[in-house]
């Protein structure tokens, strides 16, 4: 194929796509015209098209898409879909087709890759790294997998000597990418439908792995069977590098850092949770070997912000607390509310949970269900399908589930109901949690939360 830079045109199929759109604004960015197709309007669609970016959401080949020539023009698409008019139109005419994966392994070929991969905490700890490079000052660009609360983006352009990029295990993604610096996170089981069963999972991040050449650094969190030379990280147990001495102190947690060499002490930041001190330490671990000093690093750790929809709390004057949170597999579930569970152990928790995909939560149900019943009270929503059919996952639905939650007070609810029953309920601390549409209520709760504060 041509190279990238001698396209005039980027039209994306699935353009309001996190991974998608941070391609778009790329190359919108490098001065390219781009174009784009979502069957929904979202937040994320619209600050695209506020940035000048064209987007239709009806599958109908118009004659912006007939204006197109292939000769200058690249079609950009995410596996999530399957079948559309659109697409078929492209690829009955003969334009230049990629994947999102090898598109992004196109443009990070070229730089010192960081890639950092996982079932659970890549993109954390990839916004992270980011983060860390940008208060470094390091000439870096980053294609994230959330929305930066500090970059208020998921892409940014601050050099092309580095590039910090979300390995996407979905549908062998990662294996596009050219990573000289690369992270595994987790190997747990996920997109079953993809892969078959965890040691195919396990086997598909060791091939990932084998693609750091052998000079480089790759980082794995201890306990991971990579199948190579790698080195180790880790929190209360040593490692390569590892954290330890966590203290909590109101919403602050602090830690001392190990390099195989010397010990910093008395990081402090705001990301609840041990899984995120494992993130912060191979974060630091990364820009420790790019040389960054540890007091710009320890000024970066505290002023990071996280990322949109990952554990986003509000606090209240009347003492409630609203926390948003993204997690969609019962690892992560289970993470965010055993964080609850420990900076707030006496105050009374309303879940409301939206499942994400019939298959993942036919697969990992009994997971879900222990999680979830650490609540107080659920609101357990519909499953999301995304590009699933309900036909296809017979009795698998949000019923079914329920039953296995040990709870008194729990319920199924469609989304469009949920904000009113969340309106009738008590409680001290309300979380939303789920990888769908359940974000649509995260505007109307905050305005209710506000308004029932200035009533006070």
């Amino acid at each position: 194929m041509k190279k990238l830079e001698t396209y005039q045109n980027f039209y994306f199929v699935g353009i309001g796509g996190i991974g998608m759109s941070a391609l778009a604004r790329y190359f919108h960015a490098s001065g390219k015209k781009v174009w784009g197709y979502d069957k929904t309007n979202t937040k994320l669609t619209q600050n695209l098209m506020n940035e000048g970016i064209d987007i239709v959401f009806e599958d109908l080949i118009d004659e912006r898409i007939t204006s197109l020539h292939k000769e200058d023009t690249l079609v950009i698409y995410t596996p999530a879909i399957k079948t559309l008019g659109i697409l078929d139109y492209f690829n009955q005419n003969q334009f230049e087709v990629l994947k999102r994966a090898k598109v992004l392994g196109l443009i990070t070929e070229n730089t010192d890759c960081i890639a950092v991969a996982g079932t659970h905490g890549k993109t954390t700890t990839s916004t992270l790294v980011a983060h860390l490079c940008k208060e470094a000052d390091l000439p870096f660009s980053c294609f994230l997998g959330g929305i930066s609360e500090n970059f208020k983006s998921n892409f940014l352009y601050n050099g092309s000597i580095y590039s910090v990029v979300e390995a996407d295990e979905y549908d062998r993604s990662f294996l596009n990418l050219s990573p000289d610096w690369a992270v595994v996170t987790s190997t747990d089981a996920d997109h079953l439908d993809i892969y078959g069963d965890k040691s195919h999972i396990e086997e598909g991040f060791r091939q990932f792995a084998a693609l750091v050449p052998e000079d480089k650094k790759l980082f794995v969190r201890k306990g991971i069977e990579i199948g190579r030379g790698h080195q180790t990280y880790a929190v209360n147990e040593p490692a390569d590098y590892y954290s330890d001495n966590l203290r909590m102190d109101h919403d602050k947690i602090y830690f001392d850092f190990h390099t195989p060499t010397e010990t910093v002490k008395d990081f402090v930041w705001e990301i609840p949770g041990i899984h995120n001190v494992e993130n912060a330490t191979v974060a630091l671990a990364i820009l420790h070997n790019l040389g960054a000093d540890f007091d710009t690093l320890k000024k970066a750790i505290a002023n990071f912000k996280g990322i949109k929809r990952r554990y986003t709390k509000h606090f209240y004057q009347n003492g409630k607390i609203y926390i948003d949170d993204y997690a969609h597999h019962p690892t992560e579930t289970n993470a965010v509310i055993s964080s609850i569970r420990t900076f707030y152990p006496d105050k009374k928790l309303l879940v409301v949970f939206q499942p994400h995909l019939f298959s993942r939560t036919r697969d990992f149900a009994d997971g879900f269900a222990e999680s979830l019943s650490q609540a107080d009270e659920l609101i357990l929503l519909d499953i999301y399908p995304a590009r699933e059919l309900q036909e296809n996952f017979e009795g698998v639905t949000s019923s079914w589930l329920l039953e296995k939650v040990h709870l008194e007070n729990k319920e199924v609810s469609a989304l469009s109901a949920a904000f009113e029953k969340i309106k009738e309920k008590d409680f001290d601390i309300l979380l939303t949690v789920g990888a769908g549409n359940i974000d649509t209520l995260y505007d109307p709760i905050c305005e209710w939360l506000n308004s029932v504060q200035s009533t006070m």
